[in-house]
């Protein structure tokens, strides 16, 4: 995507703020009118960005089939390559270390924690068996209601791990993550881009094969990524089903070619924002150190003892103003605090943060130690290929027992004594983007498949 593509596409952002405020405000927003209507105004303007962007996808339907499958085996062949270039002792190509790993797993978060949004709209026509191929991808999506395949929980979870939050994220890449939003709300209007939104994003990519052969390299749980790389398959899977979707819902008489040029712009709605490949090339250890140090300072500027100086200055005193924080690590580098370029345990400093005795335990979180630990150890490498050091639980896929849950209650409360037909009305609003990963959702979730195959 080029950078006047990105320019123009944050001028379609509605005035009334910034993507994460409008990304919050259709994911949190209690009135289904208020949502409906700024997702509209919001995608109006992305549809406009969009069709500036190349046509890919194949005039004659015909080869729609062949287009995906060719599609699955060029990722095929390049992973190939990309397994063979490791094999020869090649280097990662995405990640330079956890850190930047870890940043790129929280700056696709807003994307990953709405996943499968752009579907939601669609549950009312559970009827209808032209649906039954989205509706299916949406419920994969939300795990069936099993808490263990339910991929928000699972990135949830992930990012829990590893102490990773969405407060330090740029606007910028709430994008992806509304348009999914806005789709879902106004799918009634706009389902050729619902439908075309889909088929491109069902396509397995590339990154996403090597970002979890990276990540599992790193020590990092890479499940969620692989079950993508699983269900997403162009033989039974998302993208198989998004084709026959499509087909199965084109309009047999009317304007076709609208329809299939609606389609189409659904379609480069994916390639709007800034993409895994561009966030991943955009970390700079440095700087994200200095931001996360800036995050942290004002709680820190009157917290430290005078007993400690630096160059003349006590701990307070530099961190009393943002522009001296590089000189403030310069300063803690003479000294011989810290020891770029070796073992990080090495260094005064880390032995002052990490390990429970330390005596600032708990300051910083995982990701905000392992962005240190990773700047000091610069070039220096560890003797073995594991991670040198792992902080966080593994992503555990155990489901949860929820005690006494009130919204669970309610929802039983709400079910209890109404025919199976009426059930589907009740149900639906738990399996929203916001609603779904919860006790309640999951258990409508599994609910909603129980009456849908019965009531067929």
């Amino acid at each position: 995507m080029t950078a006047l593509t990105r320019i123009q596409s944050e001028q379609a952002i509605p005035r009334t703020g910034g993507l994460k405020q409008t990304y919050e405000q259709l994911l949190l927003g209690d009135d289904p009118e208020q949502r409906r209507a700024l997702g509209q105004t919001f995608l109006e303007g992305q549809l406009q960005q969009a069709a500036d962007l190349p046509d890919e996808l194949p005039q004659d339907l015909s080869t729609l089939q062949s287009f995906v499958e060719q599609h699955c085996t060029d990722v095929a062949s390049q992973y190939a390559e990309y397994l063979e270039a490791r094999k020869q002792g090649g280097p990662r190509q995405f990640f330079c270390n956890k850190a930047h790993a870890l940043f790129f797993l929280q700056a696709v978060s807003p994307t990953k924690l709405v996943d499968g949004a752009w579907l939601y709209g669609l549950l009312r026509h559970w009827r209808d068996p032209r649906f039954d191929g989205l509706i299916c991808t949406y419920l994969e999506e939300l795990g069936d209601g099993n808490p263990a395949q339910n991929h928000v929980l699972i990135y949830r979870k992930l990012l829990a791990a590893h102490g990773l939050d969405s407060a330090a994220i740029p606007d910028e890449y709430y994008l992806q993550g509304t348009l999914q939003l806005a789709l879902g709300e106004c799918a009634e209007q706009f389902l050729p881009e619902v439908i075309g939104y889909n088929l491109g994003y069902e396509q397995l990519p590339l990154h996403l094969l090597i970002s979890a052969y990276e990540l599992a390299e790193l020590g990092i749980d890479p499940y969620y990524f692989t079950l993508h790389v699983t269900i997403d398959n162009a033989s039974t899977g998302h993208a198989h089903k998004a084709v026959q979707s499509m087909l199965q819902l084109l309009p047999i008489e009317g304007d076709r070619q609208d329809f299939l040029r609606r389609v189409s712009l659904g379609y480069r709605l994916n390639d709007l924002g800034q993409g895994s490949r561009a966030i991943i090339e955009s970390f700079d250890l440095n700087a994200e150190v200095m931001n996360m140090l800036e995050r942290k300072r004002p709680f820190g500027q009157h917290m430290h003892s005078d007993y400690c100086r630096f160059e003349g200055q006590t701990v307070n005193q530099w961190l009393a103003r943002p522009e001296q924080l590089p000189g403030f690590l310069a300063a803690l580098e003479n000294k011989g605090w810290i020891k770029r370029h070796q073992d990080p345990r090495q260094s005064r400093f880390w032995q002052l943060i990490d390990g429970d005795g330390a005596a600032m335990f708990g300051v910083f979180s995982p990701y905000e130690k392992q962005l240190l630990h990773d700047w000091i150890a610069g070039d220096w490498t560890p003797a073995c290929r594991s991670p040198a050091v792992r902080w966080g639980s593994h992503t555990s896929g155990e489901p949860v027992a929820h005690v006494d849950d009130p919204d669970l209650n309610r929802l039983q409360a709400a079910l209890e004594g109404l025919p199976a037909g009426e059930q589907m009305p009740v149900l639906m609003p738990w399996l929203s983007a916001h609603r779904h990963a919860h006790p309640a959702g999951l258990m409508a979730t599994r609910r909603f498949i129980e009456l849908k195959t019965s009531l067929r």
